[in-house]
Formats: structure tokens, sequence, C-alpha cells
């Protein structure tokens, strides 16, 4: 509660840690520092901790649309999904941070299209949105075998800004595609 915490990473291999590692730095310009919201510096009237496992109130409401996709055809050769057709994206968003806002939507597959339109939209409820990451995953749904990696990428909600967004995504590794964007809505209520 008191002084300055330090955190080393020590990363040693890529995949879904990292890349919200990387989210939550993304706030503050991805200088690599974060100030704790007040609550966690602060005690309760009786003395108490904050505890990211008690029930507390909805105080924000996140939709997210997710419109559209493109650039893979630009960032991939065009057999690096499928050897004979065009590939078949859907996007899977989730929803980190304190227990009771963890969530998971997908959309609807879209087949044999290298510029998907998804006009989905999504409802999250948060209790602590002060902790929470948006994360975005784009895969290509493969029936033989284990679908693949298509790009993601992690925001802090709280910076998300209201109104539609192209959003970059990145690869495993966490560097940003050249050209893949997705076409995104984000609306607070």
């Amino acid at each position: 509660m008191h002084g300055a915490q330090m955190i080393a990473f020590n990363m040693q291999g890529y995949g879904k840690s990292l890349w919200l590692m990387h989210g939550m730095f993304r706030a503050n310009g991805g200088c690599g520092y974060l100030k704790k919201p007040d609550f966690l510096l602060e005690k309760g009237p009786n003395n108490e901790v904050f505890d990211p496992k008690r029930k507390l109130p909805v105080t924000k409401t996140l939709k997210v649309k997710v419109y559209l996709g493109d650039g893979w055809r630009l960032d991939f050769s065009h057999t690096h999904f499928d050897s004979y057709s065009p590939p078949d994206f859907y996007t899977k968003v989730y929803i980190v941070g304190v227990p009771a806002d963890a969530a998971k939507r997908k959309t609807k597959i879209i087949e044999d299209n290298w510029s998907p339109a998804w006009n989905e939209e999504f409802t999250f409820p948060l209790t602590v949105p002060e902790l929470a990451l948006l994360r975005v995953e784009v895969q290509e749904y493969d029936m033989s075998d284990k679908d693949d990696f298509g790009g993601q990428t992690c925001l802090p909600v709280l910076d998300l800004r209201p109104g539609i967004r192209s959003v970059p995504l990145h690869d495993k590794k966490g560097e940003k595609l050249k050209n893949v964007r997705l076409l995104m809505g984000f609306q607070f209520v």
C-alpha cells in the first residue's frame, strides 16, 4: 500500500501471458509504468483492502461491435491458411480482469473470404473496469486440423474511446502486422 512496487518480467515464450502484459502496458503510451487505481491504494471504512473475488455492482457496460477485418492477403501468402481456398476467419473477444468480469464471445465463421464482415455486437457488464483488458484474437477455422492464428491485440478497457476504430492486429510475438486491421466499434453504457 506504500512505496513503489516494481516487477521484472522474464518471458520464456510467446502467447497469451505476453499479449496480456503488452495490453496492460499499452496504457500510458507503452512506457512500462502504470499508476495503481486509487481503490488499490486505500483501505475501506472498516480497514479492509480490495478483494477481487467479492461480489461488486456493475459500474460500466462495454459494447463491442466487430465489423470487419482486412489486410491478411497483403501480409500472408495466398496458401498460408488454406492451400486451395480463401481463409475462413472468426474472431474471439475476451474480457480479462477480476473473476466477475471475465467473459468470452465468438463471432460466426465467415467462409472463403480474405476480408470478412462479421457485423456482430457483444455486451460486457464490468464491475472493475479499471483492471479489465479487452483481448481480441482472429483465428482461421480449419475443419481437419488446429485452427490457424490470424492476429491478436489486447487493450486496456479504460483506454478505449467510444466510436468506430481501426484496430491493428499483432503476431504471436506481439509485433504489429503491417496491414491487418479490424474495424471495431466501442460504446460505454
